[in-house]
C-alpha cells in the first residue's frame, strides 16, 4: 500500500525549493505518493525555517499542529526537516517525542530512506553537515505553472554578526551551470513563465566552483531557453555586484529590469558592526552606478533597525539615505537577537520598542516613496503575469514586481481575451495606491 505524504514549506524560497526536491525523490520511489492535502496524508512533514524569531515561532506552531492531527488520528507519522531541524535538533528530539522523524538539511534523496523507517515504526533522525548534493539533476515537483525559483547556489561564507546560516547550512555552494539550465529547461517544458534566481547571495555565483564569478554567463544561458518570458535576480549584494551583470541585464530583454539588493544599513558603523562591508558613500556609488547602466531599474532592499549600538544618529542617517536614494520597493526587520551569533553578544542592546519605533518611522517615510513610483506607472502599459482569477477579476503582477513581497495589479476581467492564470499579458496601469495598481489587461503577450 501507498504511504501518502504532504509536505507543509515554510521559510523563504530556497526552503520551498528544498521541499520541492523532496517531493521530487519521494515521487521517485515506490510506495511513496505526495499529496496536496494534508487531510489525506498518512504522514505530515514539516519543512521549517530557523533564521529568526519569528520563523521559528511559526515552525515550532506548525510542528505542534501537525503533532495534533496525529493525536487526533487524522495522520499516522510526523516528521520535520528543514533549517529548524538542522539547527535544533537534539531541541526537538527532547521536547516533541511525538516527533517520528527528524531530517536536517541533508542529501535529499535520504529523505525516502527516512520516511520508509519511520512508516515500520522507528523513531528517525538524520541530521548530518548540510550538504544537498545541488551538483547532479534532481527531481523536482513544481506545481506553479507560472513562476519557479531556481536555486543556483546555497550556504554562505560572509559571517554576517547577525545571521544564523553559515551555521545552519554551511559554506556557500555553487550548484553547477549544466544542472541549472538542465532544471530550468524542464521548468520551462512545463508551463513556467517566469524564473527567479535565488541563493544566500546571487552575485557570487560560481566563484567557488569556477574560481570566479559566472552569474553573468548563468544568465546569457538562461535567456537563450526559447519558451521563457522571464528571469529575475533576487538577493543579490550590492557589494559583490558585477557590472557585466548589469551590461547582460540592460542587453537581454527577458532578465527583468528588477534588481533585490539587501543592504540592511547605510551607516557606516553600524555596517561594522554587522560583519557587512562599505558605508553610505560606497552604496550610494553602487547604486548610482546600477541606475547609469539600467535607468529604469527597480529596486528592492531589505533593512535591519534596533541593531546592537545603533544611535539615534546613525538611524537618521538611515533614513536620510532612504529619502535620498528612493527604492522603489522595500522591507524591514525589528533586528532579532539569534543565539550564538556574535551580535548577540554585542553592548547596546536596543530596547523593544524603540525597534518598533523606528520600524514604523521607515515604513511611513516608504510608504510615500512607494505611493510617488507608483503613480509614476499610471497610463503605462506594463508586461504582467496573472497568478490568480477570482470571479470576474484578476489579481497579477507587474514585470517590475516579485512574487509575495512586492505590489500586487488587480482589475476586471477583460471579455475580448480568455485569460489563464500563469500567463503574461499587456496591461494598462489605471490607478495606484501605496502598495497595489488597478489595471486593466489589454493584450497577450506571445
Amino acid at each position: 500500500m501507498s504511504v501518502r505524504i504532504f509536505i507543509y514549506n515554510l521559510g523563504c524560497p530556497k526552503n520551498q525549493v528544498d521541499g520541492e526536491y523532496i517531493a521530487g525523490y519521494l515521487t521517485e520511489s515506490d510506495n511513496i505518493t505526495v499529496v496536496d492535502d494534508y487531510e489525506v496524508a498518512d504522514i505530515i512533514a514539516v519543512n521549517t525555517c530557523g533564521f529568526i524569531e519569528t520563523a521559528k515561532e511559526e515552525s515550532i506552531e506548525a510542528i505542534f499542529e501537525a503533532v495534533k492531527l496525529k493525536e487526533a488520528g487524522n495522520c499516522q507519522k510526523v516528521i520535520v526537516t528543514g533549517c529548524l531541524a538542522q539547527r535544533y535538533v537534539e531541541d526537538i528530539q527532547a521536547d516533541i517525542p511525538e516527533v517520528d522523524g527528524i531530517f536536517g538539511i541533508g542529501d535529499y534523496q535520504k529523505m525516502v530512506e527516512l520516511v520508509k523507517d519511520v512508516e515500520l515504526g522507528e523513531r528517525v533522525t538524520m541530521v548530518a553537515e548540510p550538504e544537498q548534493g545541488l551538483n547532479r539533476d534532481i527531481p523536482r515537483v513544481h506545481k506553479d505553472k507560472g513562476t519557479a525559483y531556481l536555486k543556483i547556489a546555497d550556504g554562505c561564507d560572509q559571517n554576517c554578526t547577525y545571521c544564523t546560516i553559515p551555521s545552519i547550512k554551511g559554506g556557500y555552494k555553487s550548484r553547477g551551470l549544466e544542472f541549472i539550465i538542465n532544471e530550468a529547461k524542464r521548468l520551462v517544458e512545463q508551463g513556467v513563465n517566469e524564473l527567479i534566481l535565488v541563493a544566500q547571495d546571487t552575485a557570487l555565483y560560481g566563484l567557488d566552483i569556477y574560481g570566479e564569478v559566472r552569474l553573468a554567463e548563468l544568465l546569457e544561458e538562461l535567456a537563450k531557453i526559447e519558451s521563457l518570458k522571464w528571469i529575475r535576480l533576487m538577493y543579490t549584494y550590492p557589494e559583490h555586484l558585477e557590472e557585466k551583470v548589469l551590461e547582460v541585464m540592460a542587453s537581454e530583454d527577458k532578465i527583468c529590469n528588477y534588481l533585490d539588493i539587501p543592504i540592511q544599513h547605510a551607516a557606516g558603523q553600524v555596517r561594522k558592526r554587522m560583519g557587512r562591508p562599505g558605508d553610505r558613500s560606497s552604496l550610494e556609488a553602487k547604486i548610482a552606478k546600477i541606475r547609469d547602466i539600467l535607468p529604469d531599474v527597480v529596486l528592492r532592499t531589505s533593512l535591519i533597525v534596533g541593531f546592537p549600538g545603533e544611535t539615534d544618529e546613525q538611524f537618521e542617517e538611515l533614513v536620510d539615505f532612504i529619502k535620498e536614494v528612493k527604492f522603489d520597493r522595500l522591507g524591514v526587520f525589528t533586528y532579532s537577537k539569534e543565539e550564538n551569533t556574535p551580535a548577540a553578544r554585542l553592548a547596546g542592546q536596543v530596547d523593544e520598542k524603540v525597534k518598533v519605533s523606528r520600524y514604523n518611522q521607515i515604513m511611513e517615510v516608504q510608504q510615500k516613496i512607494a505611493l510617488e513610483k507608483n503613480s509614476e506607472r499610471v497610463d503605462k502599459e506594463l508586461e504582467i503575469i496573472v497568478e490568480e482569477i477570482d470571479g470576474s477579476r484578476f489579481n497579477g503582477r507587474t514585470k517590475y514586481d516579485a512574487p509575495e513581497i512586492d505590489n500586487a495589479i488587480n482589475g476586471e476581467l477583460p471579455e475580448e481575451l480568455e485569460v489563464e492564470e500563469g500567463s503574461i499579458y499587456l496591461a494598462l496601469v489605471k490607478s495606484a495606491f501605496e502598495y497595489d495598481l488597478e489595471g486593466e489587461i489589454i493584450d497577450e503577450i506571445g
